[in-house]
């Protein structure tokens, strides 16, 4: 058996799709109704990787989870921040996965030079507050009962971390295709990954 982290492409779409369906169906941590197709999930991931990082955790070639960061606003002065997001699989859950993959996540997002991360949390899921929190995320503010799923109001707490130390007149974020396979982005990997193998 072995475990890896890595850049998400096409081929990953399937399983992806599959881990996201029962958080739109079924929960409502995200507040997508209908789960995407692989096709779409397709669509994000060339989307996303064109600017930013989306990692999946792959055991024995199965994907357990994933995590990405994206756009946090549109106007400029923002462009130092990302959003993030992390998905773990039903089976792989309590073992690191998601710890394993935002370890990585930040580590690539400090090589690209960004230096804020946010997440909104749907409430109540005290297991990603405790995982983001261990993160060093810190609740900066809730939208009350912003929206409406499964026959409830929900509520969506906002967190941020710093994912470094800011710094005086910061150059703007290189694009991912700058980092990737350097030795940076490599002990980035092995960073993240060894919050799983140490859990496995």
């Amino acid at each position: 058996m072995s475990a890896g982290i890595r850049l998400a492409g096409e081929r990953d779409a399937g399983a992806i799709a599959s881990i996201y369906a029962p958080y739109c169906e079924a929960s409502q941590v995200s507040f997508e109704t209908l789960a995407p197709s692989a096709e779409e999930i397709a669509r994000r991931i060339e989307s996303v990787t064109e600017r930013w990082p989306w990692l999946v955790l792959e055991d024995s070639e199965t994907v357990a989870g994933y995590a990405y960061a994206g756009r946090h606003r549109e106007r400029a002065a923002y462009g130092w921040a990302v959003d993030t997001a992390v998905y773990v699989s039903e089976a792989h859950r309590r073992r690191g996965v998601g710890r394993a993959l935002y370890t990585a996540l930040f580590a690539v997002l400090r090589q690209q030079g960004y230096f804020k991360a946010c997440a909104g949390i749907t409430m109540p899921n005290p297991a990603s507050v405790a995982l983001h929190e261990a993160l060093g995320f810190k609740v900066i503010g809730v939208y009350r009962r912003i929206g409406f799923k499964l026959g409830a109001w929900h509520d969506v707490a906002w967190y941020q971390a710093d994912v470094q130390p800011e710094a005086p007149n910061p150059p703007a974020p290189r694009p991912l295709n700058a980092v990737i396979d350097s030795p940076a982005w490599k002990e980035a990997i092995a960073r993240g990954l060894a919050h799983y193998v140490e859990q496995r």
